[in-house]
């Protein structure tokens, strides 16, 4: 037992020995190549200072060179199609339906009639307004003939009391004459009066005629309710042998071309749409439509403090129905903008949104920025330089001062 412990000890000895003194040799006859020994930096790194990184630690990324381009600036409304005129079509005066009635959806042009009531009695007043008006025109002539009789005769008068005043002063005529002719023409005077008070009465006369028959006229128009413009029944019509009462619903027309586009916009946003100003909407159905700003409102609505706006659209197949849900998108101006990946967003340490950018040292950065608009294409980005290297792959490996190998990827990519 102690010979085995004798060389155990020895071979243990001896294995220190080589591991040791003749290390290099073991590891020759072995097949093993020695670490080369630490050399000196290579000139391009010494040259780059002591804060550039080498190669083999600087994290690889897609960048994209990204220019500022003019953007049309968007307020989103939502809100619903609303007809440009709608009104109740009602009775003025009272009478039974003799017309067929029209059924609700049936297409009215301007004037076309749409109730019509029995005439009854109204025709004979009118009839009798017309008489009572020939008669008065009838009776002017005869004014006028006496009027023209009256101042004659007050003209004679006046000559004889000349002739009477000139002889009384001659001596060949007294003064009861100068008295009688004077007299004479005093009742002249009174009968040229009362022809002018006729001739008034008859022309006074001949308008109450006009008038009466104007009245019997009008009433007459009124039997007929037609459409006030070109448009769609809403409701059916009056039905046949209904009695009307002023006031009475005939029917209700709308006009649906030009459709208007109602939304409420909020106050923050107000000073961004204008009258005039274009407009694309996209109907519930997805149906796009085109148009301007034709009203906005001066008074917000107590309740909800938006602003009513209104976008006029053609319509001419009417297929755009009163209060279709609908997204307005009103155009207010331009502003410099870029066009990003959705993939290229991230978020710092305190939440907010933006990206990666590549400075003039290659290091990563992060920029805040505002999503102005979401296309098919990409986000549209403010808040950037004019010109920026955003990072689009591999910005959520980096932090601020990382240091990055980009690959640039061309913006049509």
């Amino acid at each position: 037992m102690r010979i085995v412990s004798i060389i155990t000890a020895c071979l243990v000895v001896v294995a220190l020995y080589l591991m040791i003194a003749e290390r290099e040799r073991v590891l020759e006859f072995a097949g093993r190549e020695t670490p080369a020994p630490e050399t000196a930096p290579a000139p391009e790194q010494a040259a780059a200072g002591p804060d550039a990184a080498p190669e083999d630690l600087r994290v690889s990324v897609v960048a994209l060179h990204s220019l500022a381009q003019p953007v049309e600036d968007i307020v989103l409304v939502r809100g619903r199609t609303e007809a440009a005129r709608m009104v109740e079509a009602r009775a003025e005066t009272s009478g039974r339906v003799n017309s067929a009635p029209l059924r609700k959806g049936a297409f009215v042009p301007e004037g076309q009639p749409i109730c019509t009531i029995d005439a009854g009695t109204r025709l004979a007043a009118l009839a009798q307004a017309e008489a009572q008006l020939a008669e008065a025109n009838a009776r002017l002539p005869e004014a006028q003939a006496r009027l023209s009789e009256a101042q004659a005769l007050l003209s004679e008068a006046e000559i004889n009391d000349r002739a009477a005043v000139r002889l009384n002063q001659e001596g060949y005529a007294s003064e009861t004459r100068v008295a009688s002719t004077a007299a004479g023409v005093s009742s002249r005077k009174a009968g040229v009066e009362s022809a002018n008070s006729g001739l008034d009465a008859a022309r006074a006369a001949i308008s109450v005629a006009q008038a009466a028959r104007a009245v019997a006229q009008q009433e007459i128009a009124r039997l007929t309710i037609a459409a006030p413009f070109s448009g769609l029944l809403e409701s059916d019509s009056a039905e046949l042998g209904a009695l009307l009462q002023p006031g009475s619903l005939c029917a209700t027309v709308i006009q649906l071309d030009p459709i208007k586009l109602v939304g409420f916009v909020p106050e923050t946003e107000v000073e961004k749409v204008s009258v005039g100003a274009r407009a694309g909407a996209r109907l519930a159905t997805g149906r796009p439509v085109e148009g301007r700003v034709t009203f906005l409102s001066r008074s917000a609505d107590a309740a909800t403090r938006t602003f009513r706006v209104e976008v006029e659209i053609a319509n001419p197949d009417l297929t755009i129905r009163d209060g279709q849900t609908v997204e307005m998108i009103i155009a207010s101006g331009s502003t410099p903008a870029h066009l990003m990946p959705q993939s290229a967003l991230t978020l710092d340490d305190d939440g907010r949104i933006g990206v990666r950018l590549i400075d003039a040292d290659s290091r990563a950065t992060f920029r805040p920025v505002t999503v102005m608009r979401d296309t098919v294409d990409g986000v549209w980005l403010t808040g950037l330089p004019e010109a920026a290297d955003v990072i689009i792959i591999g910005q959520e490996y980096v932090t601020d001062g990382v240091p990055v190998r980009a690959r640039f990827e061309e913006a049509a990519e």
